[in-house]
């Protein structure tokens, strides 16, 4: 290397320094070398120019040895100036490109050993310092490396379970750093998980000491054997799978949980941080319980949801939904919904069985005792019991087979709210003659039925909603006030025992009338809607109804054709949706709004981006162009981790000025209003990690839903056109179905009857031919 007035001597290196303070003639170039500012340890800041087909180890033994230092190159490593990125062979081009400026520093080998070292001496400022710089460092694969190779895992767990204040604070966000990795982790034990726990629940913990404690628990359920990377470890049936030795995925909501319960309180603490004044503390919390929603297995599910539901979970995110400031939260609002959409469906299919479970037989006791009636015996001789509280039978299996352990719920939620009244309402029915009692259980079950038809309980893969329902957060306030309006409409029309299915009728019209613009409505129209309309008001609206609808999709065998048929249309989309992500498109890079925080220049005015075959990374090029982009990844050197994305945000960016409209379906940019086709990856700690809007509306559509079924934690679609897509293909196949039905001539029961069992066991299943 000749360092004379910058120029290259014939075979000198093709790093060259130009003396700081000299006017250095530049070199001529034979391709793209820019010029770039090294700033070396002692401070001294010289100019460099560097031949960008080197490699980073090529490029600091050139410089070691121009700049005369003793020590060998291995102990060095370059980083950016500005943001303290290490540089590598990925990055390197870029750097070079952009003129960035550069500085000599240690390697990631001797920074982690002495950072492991001051670690070791517990002195709370050097100790402060060097977390500081962990946190920033961590997340390096080659820093990484070297910082578990001398026990620095341990180091940092002791530091966690022994510091407060800011030490802790930055010792809690190297380690969930750390754990972004999927290897190096595996020996954090359930001694740590609990400390993090208490660190979690404690009253006099900081909130910058809560939120990385809230995210390493989250990651920890994450680490779930189900969500391992490649094959897994065979296990019999029953057991739970097993994760490969060293594997990171071994924990797991049971886990976590287990260590929840040891800790009194933690998950109320949890809960009530979502009413906290800081949103990303409200942030980290939601996902919290978004992860443990998806995860939990059917061992706690019982305990974990009915724990939930005591402190009022849905009640704290639907006062969410009603604030104005939440915007970074819309996803995880939408992510709960789709979870309690798939809780509300599991209690659906869970059949009611008191001789098995003592929870239901719990249930029913209340239930019976808060009735104040005596059971009896009929005309036959029979037990008469549950008949006089509405039921068709005493075969209380029988009776909530399609609503499940759901409609016991909601029985149990309905009688709670006013004991004396159901009391009243029961014995005021059993006055009457048999004929004319409205039977209040079956009302009961009937309205659970007509509102998971209205907020389509069906389990699809995911939530077809693309707005906040905070009605169906409060699903079993509103089968309270859709029961007393069904008992109102029999009392008003002086109904008997046959005009049951005529007043459902009623209750459905009215269920899609008082629930409709369900994210704008106040709950005061509701409950008007329910309790003061007048009957004839509904039947005269009904009838009207009824000469537009047919009644065939009112009966229950096709409303289960529907729900099949809805799961099959889910997935169907969500595949097209993630083979759009596969096939990659170009983007513009917007420019963020001031609300979206920090946010990463691009390199060029659009960006390329594909999803690899293994659903990990978001692979992406930024040009000044676009251009022919091939197959597989070589065109694309950077990349996004999918699990570091926390929320798909929509509206967040405006387009540059200066892009041409022919590209793009929108409207000139004023005042960098935000585009409606632009979207952010987020993450909870570092702003956004990509700004793009979309060339229209249709590719919008499929990137923002694709990423959003991605996620391990998500559940919704953000776009009407998905919803939209669902339903179509829902009702094509749907009218497919019944045209083969009606063709035929076939009709179709409103329900069926199981015939009696066989009387002993004296048979076999053949097999079919």
């Amino acid at each position: 290397m000749s360092t004379t007035n910058g120029s290259i001597a014939p075979g000198a290196s093709r790093t060259t320094l130009a003396p700081p303070g000299t006017n250095s003639t530049r070199p001529k170039s034979t391709g793209l070398v820019p010029t770039n500012n090294v700033t070396t340890r002692e401070g001294v800041t010289v100019r460099t120019r560097i031949d960008p087909t080197l490699t980073v180890d090529d490029v600091v033994r050139q410089l070691c040895v121009n700049l005369k230092v003793t020590e060998p190159s291995s102990n060095f490593a370059l980083r950016d100036k500005d943001t303290d990125e290490l540089i590598v062979n990925e990055n390197l081009r870029k750097k070079i490109k952009n003129k960035a400026n550069l500085k000599l520093v240690n390697s990631p080998n001797i920074e982690a050993a002495e950072i492991v070292q001051k670690l070791l001496v517990r002195d709370e400022k050097t100790c402060k310092m060097a977390l500081w710089s962990l946190k920033k460092f961590i997340r390096e694969e080659k820093f990484a490396q070297e910082f578990l190779s001398h026990g620095g895992l341990s180091e940092l767990a002791q530091v966690i379970c022994t510091e407060h204040g800011n030490t802790l604070a930055y010792a809690l966000e190297a380690m969930h750093n750390l754990m972004d990795l999927d290897y190096g982790w595996s020996t954090l034990d359930n001694t740590f998980i609990f400390k993090v726990v208490q660190i979690l629940s404690s009253p006099n913990s900081l909130i910058n000491v809560c939120r990385p404690a809230t995210a390493i628990l989250k990651k920890l359920v994450e680490a779930d054997p189900m969500n391992a990377p490649g094959p897994l470890i065979a296990s019999s049936s029953r057991a739970p799978p097993v994760a490969p030795p060293g594997s990171v995925y071994r924990y797991g909501f049971q886990i976590v949980f287990q260590q929840m319960r040891r800790e009194k309180g933690s998950l109320e603490t949890v809960v009530n941080r979502l009413g906290s004044a800081d949103t990303a503390m409200i942030l980290h919390s939601m996902m919290l319980i978004n992860s443990l929603l998806s995860h939990v297995n059917d061992t706690e599910w019982d305990e974990f949801i009915s724990e939930l539901e005591r402190l009022n979970v849905r009640k704290a995110v639907i006062r969410l939904m009603s604030s104005h400031n939440i915007d970074d939260l819309t996803s995880s609002i939408l992510d709960f919904q789709a979870n309690i959409v798939r809780v509300t469906y599991r209690k659906k299919s869970t059949l009611v069985e008191p001789e098995v479970e003592p929870l239901h037989e719990s249930a029913l006791e209340y239930i019976w005792n808060c009735s104040k009636v005596q059971d009896g015996r009929d005309k036959d001789g029979e037990v008469l019991k549950w008949r006089k509280l509405g039921f068709s039978s005493e075969n209380l299996v029988h009776e909530f087979q399609e609503v499940g352990e759901l409609g016991l719920d909601c029985l149990r939620n309905f009688v709670a709210d006013d004991p004396d009244l159901f009391s009243k309402v029961i014995l005021e029915q059993l006055s009457r003659p048999v004929d004319r009692r409205c039977p209040i259980a079956r009302a009961s079950n009937e309205i659970v039925e007509l509102l998971a038809e209205h907020w389509v309980i069906f389990a699809p893969a995911y939530s077809t909603s693309t707005t906040y329902q905070p009605f169906f957060l409060n699903f079993y306030r509103v089968h309270a006030l859709a029961t007393q309006f069904f008992l109102r409409m029999w009392n008003e029309s002086g109904s008997a025992a046959g005009d049951f299915s005529r007043i459902v009728a009623l209750a459905r019209s009215q269920v899609k009338v008082a629930l409709q613009r369900e994210n704008t409505k106040p709950w005061h129209e509701v409950e008007r809607d329910f309790l003061d309309c007048e009957y004839r008001a509904v039947r005269d609206r009904q009838m009207q109804e009824l000469e537009a609808e047919d009644d065939l999709l009112s009966k229950v065998p096709v409303r289960n054709l529907k729900e099949k048929i809805t799961r099959e249309s889910a997935e169907f989309v969500r595949q097209q949706r993630i083979q759009c992500l596969f096939q990659g498109a170009w983007f513009v890079n917007g420019i963020p709004t001031p609300a979206n925080g920090l946010s990463r220049r691009p390199n060029g005015q659009w960006r390329f981006i594909r999803l690899d075959n293994g659903l990990k990374y978001l692979h992406y090029v930024d040009s000044a162009v676009q251009f022919p982009v091939r197959n597989g990844l070589e065109d694309l050197p950077e990349r996004i981790e999918i699990a570091a994305i926390t929320q798909i945000a929509t509206g967040t960016c405006a387009s540059p000025p200066n892009i041409l409209r022919d590209h793009l379906d929108l409207p000139p940019p004023n005042n960098l209003t935000p585009s409606p086709l632009s979207f952010s990856l987020l993450t909870a700690t570092e702003g956004s990690l990509a700004d793009q809007i979309a060339s229209d509306q249709s590719r919008w559509a499929d990137w923002t839903d694709g990423l959003n079924m991605l996620r391990r934690d998500s559940g919704h679609v953000t776009s009407e056109e998905t919803a939209g897509y669902i339903k179509a293909l829902t009702e094509i196949g749907l009218k497919i179905k019944l045209l083969d039905l009606s063709g035929e001539k076939v009709d179709i029961p409103s329900g069926l009857v199981a015939g009696p069992p066989p009387s002993n066991t004296d048979f076999f299943f053949s097999d079919l031919i």
